[in-house]
């Protein structure tokens, strides 16, 4: 959001996802930075970075297909980004 539009729409986007109950905050533990940081080493081609790759990990882990971003690092990886 931050890169698409304003400050204030990615702190609005940012607080209204804190604030929902549909949203799952994931909180990165040591096995979860090690598989992300695997993935990251695997994928020595693309220009991830350490956060997409455990975003990458955390997405598969749940079976999630659609990732709400404009990060095209995310449709590299397979996901379908939305909004289109």
């Amino acid at each position: 959001m931050r890169r698409q539009d304003s400050h204030a729409l990615a702190v609005k986007v940012g607080e209204d996802m804190l604030r929902s109950r549909s949203v799952r905050l994931i909180h990165v533990d040591d096995k979860l930075l090690d598989e992300g940081w695997r993935y990251f080493v695997r994928h020595d081609d693309k220009q991830y970075s350490l956060t997409d790759c455990i975003s990458f990990v955390v997405m598969e882990q749940r079976g999630l297909r659609q990732a709400p971003t404009f990060d095209r690092h995310f449709a590299q990886a397979g996901f379908e980004c939305l909004p289109r």
